[in-house]
């Protein structure tokens, strides 16, 4: 199913996107080395709550996942790149840091990442990474123009992250998001222009670059959710949900000033 919406659903993303951003922010602030995993999805669930929202991963169970995920937000640290299942581990100095956060308000889902270092530990090879995603999110949602074809931001991105070096895994990738988190269509990490469907002002689209360091293939951790790196290399992602416009890509879920 592709989605678009009128504008007073619009309006509505925007309040949801602007919500998970500040989660997020909110999240990273409070997150600091000793920190444990199962903190985090506990203050997410507060912070979900006190503004009358819900929580778009608790009951989520798709094919790829074991059961219902059961938890508020996922968790990645170092290796584990996707759907990081919150556990009782405490966060170290140097760890790399992966939270990926969708919630729906009033009836309409948004869906953001960001990877950071926790503590003063930071590896130049990891902030590379993390710079390189943020980079290749920014050249996607340039490409995020109306008429321009989904094609052309997988290729945007994915021009970024391969000139990098870095492999590109293309079984997972951003999506079309609405009144539910996952639609229609599907937006690989790498791609050919010109290829795909077109945009249209109306359009929710989660792009979101993720780089494993030297391998593009994932093993599933015996939790049945958590994706982590094959070769155990550390990992980045980094997803912002975006509206076309007229005009352009609208980036809807950055933090509240």
């Amino acid at each position: 199913m592709i989605e678009i919406l009128t504008p007073s659903e619009l309006d509505r993303a925007r309040d949801t996107g602007r919500l998970v951003g500040t989660i997020l922010q909110t999240l990273k602030n409070r997150v600091k080395v000793g920190t444990n995993l199962l903190e985090i999805d506990t203050w997410t669930k507060e912070l979900i709550e006190e503004a009358g929202a819900e929580s778009c991963y608790v009951d989520y169970a798709p094919a790829f996942g074991n059961g219902p995920f059961g938890h508020y937000i996922c968790t990645g640290v170092n290796d584990a790149v996707l759907h990081g299942l919150p556990h009782d581990y405490a966060l170290a100095d140097g760890d790399l840091l992966t939270l990926d956060l969708a919630v729906k308000l009033r009836g309409i889902a948004s869906d953001a990442a960001i990877s950071f270092i926790v503590g003063e530990k930071q590896r130049a090879e990891d902030l590379k990474m993390i710079e390189v995603t943020q980079r290749a999110l920014a050249a996607g949602i340039a490409a995020a123009v109306p008429g321009a074809k989904i094609g052309d931001i997988s290729f945007a991105i994915g021009s970024v992250l391969t000139a990098e070096g870095y492999p590109v895994n293309l079984e997972f990738g951003g999506h079309g998001i609405g009144s539910t988190m996952h639609q229609d269509p599907h937006v690989s990490n790498d791609g050919r222009a010109g290829r795909g469907y077109t945009l249209r002002p109306g359009l929710l689209l989660a792009l979101e670059p993720w780089i494993m360091e030297d391998t593009s293939k994932l093993v599933t951790d015996k939790d049945g959710w958590t994706l982590r790196s094959s070769t155990g290399c550390r990992t980045a992602h980094t997803e912002h949900t975006i509206a076309i416009t007229d005009t352009g890509a609208e980036i809807l879920t950055l933090p509240k000033n």
